[in-house]
């Protein structure tokens, strides 16, 4: 058995270097031989029995596991769990000492382990020198840095914040400093700065949740760079409009469902041209629980395919957001609904929401219930947002020459498909992007005027589900992953619990 220790003296106080170092699940923040790292099984990363999951810089994957913590002691021991480089039974402890003579702090940090036959000093020096010399160097220079004012905080910076002069308005975010759980979203200090040419200054009083929030959080969509603040949705009122703005003007009622990400914040300064005013009949709450799901409902429903009266149309998660509109919508043009969902209770919101027939999980598989349903005929058209779960079944349930709207993964990627399969229905499949049909102020305002008027018209009704003040933006994802919610999720700035909305 191999034994490695290694020891320093850190120039900085026992309670700055603790902090870097407790959290179990923050060494790609700081080691340079850490790329990428998560916590499996949800966690918390100062959990005994809390495993990270990380990758090498070179490429290897490993797997370790909390043993112990103690804030007292300032120490923690760890094992690793599985690895691509050969280190058996490998234990460490990282502990902390306070040196009396000054303000310093000692700093060990020791292993043992097996390795194969003959590979004994390579892995040693692995240890010794790739992992523990290169992390006293790194978490040294670090606390220099940060003594220095070259890195102030580890809190994420939105592009207002690096830019803001006396004249920004601060406010707060929920920004995520790398990709990862609902628990990376954490609380931020932020400054709008004034809006530049053919920009506009927002106080945001209400912040819609959808998907594509945890995806550009997880990393599975590259739309957010951390450090950054996640949101594509939101409502509040123009602060200031900068030079060339015409269609929006200081203290009117606007919303927003685009890119730049960014919208988890009290205040923002953001591009003008896709930000729309607000009809007075539609409340604040209701315009950001509506915006991105009913632009999203209106393109699937009229553009990727124009549902027309007598059509079979068989949409998943009907409780849901989309899901909701698309069953009220898709009613109204005369279609067949038929909802595929988890439960009872959400089966019930399916039929308030004009869904015909709703499907729940069962002796018999989905296709063979839409096929009991439409006397052999099947779907005409199937709006998907489950992806992997279901992608399979919704092709067995297509009609001859029906169509397949793939527009979400909440169970995972569909991975690659033989599309030469899908020639026993003559089936065709779309995959939708958000951004293509909605990425110019004639097509956002072609499509929000439909969708103003749809709710104006009591065509669709916006259930909000959950309230979340926006501090707790982390429980809302937890909520939305575990396909806990029904109708909208929306964030409220915590300062307007009280308020108006």
């Amino acid at each position: 058995m191999v034994s490695v220790r290694r020891s320093t003296v850190i120039d900085a106080p026992i309670e700055a270097v603790w902090e870097i170092l407790r959290d179990f699940n923050g060494h790609d923040r700081w080691h340079p031989a850490v790329r990428r790292s998560r916590l499996d099984g949800g966690k918390r990363t100062d959990q005994v029995s809390a495993v990270r999951n990380f990758e090498l810089t070179e490429g290897a994957h490993l797997r370790e596991q909390l043993l112990s913590m103690s804030d007292e002691d300032h120490s923690f021991r760890y094992a690793i769990v599985e690895s691509e480089i050969p280190l058996h039974n490998y234990i460490a402890e990282v502990s902390l000492k306070p040196v009396t003579d000054g303000n310093g702090t000692f700093w060990s940090w020791s292993s043992r382990f097996d390795t194969p036959k003959g590979r004994e000093k390579e892995l040693e020096q692995l240890v010794a020198e790739g992992v523990y010399q290169a992390g006293f160097e790194a978490v040294r220079t670090r606390l220099e840095r940060q003594r220095s004012g070259s890195l102030s905080s580890d809190r994420p910076l939105t592009r207002s914040t690096a830019t803001a002069s006396n004249a920004g308005l601060p406010g707060m975010a929920m920004g995520i400093n790398r990709y990862g759980g609902p628990e990376e979203l954490q609380s931020v200090e932020v400054v709008a700065p004034p809006p530049g040419p053919g920009e506009v200054r927002l106080r945001q009083s209400a912040i819609g949740v959808n998907y594509i929030d945890v995806y550009c959080r997880s990393g599975y969509f590259n739309l957010l760079k951390p450090p950054g603040v996640p949101g594509m949705e939101a409502v509040g009122v123009v602060e200031s409009v900068g030079s060339g703005v015409r269609h929006l003007s200081a203290g009117q009622r606007v919303g927003y469902a685009c890119p730049p990400v960014g919208a988890y914040a009290t205040v923002r300064t953001m591009p003008a041209a896709l930000v729309v005013p607000l009809p007075d009949r539609i409340d604040d709450v209701t315009a950001a629980a509506a915006l991105l799901k009913g632009m999203s409902a209106e393109f699937l429903l009229h553009r990727v395919h124009p549902v027309k009266k007598g059509d079979v149309v068989l949409v998943y998660a009907p409780a849901g957001g989309v899901g909701r509109i698309l069953c009220q919508w898709a009613n109204h043009l005369g279609a067949t609904v038929i909802g595929a969902t988890s439960s009872e209770e959400k089966a019930r919101i399916a039929r308030a929401a004009g869904a015909h027939h709703v499907l729940l999980p069962g002796a018999a598989s989905l296709e063979d219930q839409v096929k009991a349903l439409t006397r052999g005929h099947g779907a005409d058209v199937i709006y998907d947002a489950v992806g992997r779960d279901s992608f399979d079944h919704s092709v067995a349930a297509l009609a001859t020459c029906g169509h397949l709207v793939s527009f979400g993964q909440a169970s995972g990627d569909i991975g690659a498909r033989d599309i030469s399969s899908l020639a026993s229905k003559s089936a065709t499949i779309s995959r939708p992007n958000f951004g293509h049909y909605t990425d110019t102020p004639q097509k956002v305002a072609a499509i929000t005027k439909r969708l103003f008027d749809a709710i104006d018209r009591h065509i669709i009704s916006i259930e909000i589900g959950q309230r979340f003040p926006l501090s707790r933006a982390a429980d809302a994802h937890r909520a939305l992953e575990a396909r806990e919610t029904t109708g909208s999720t929306v964030l409220i700035p915590d300062d307007n619990q009280k308020g108006k909305i």
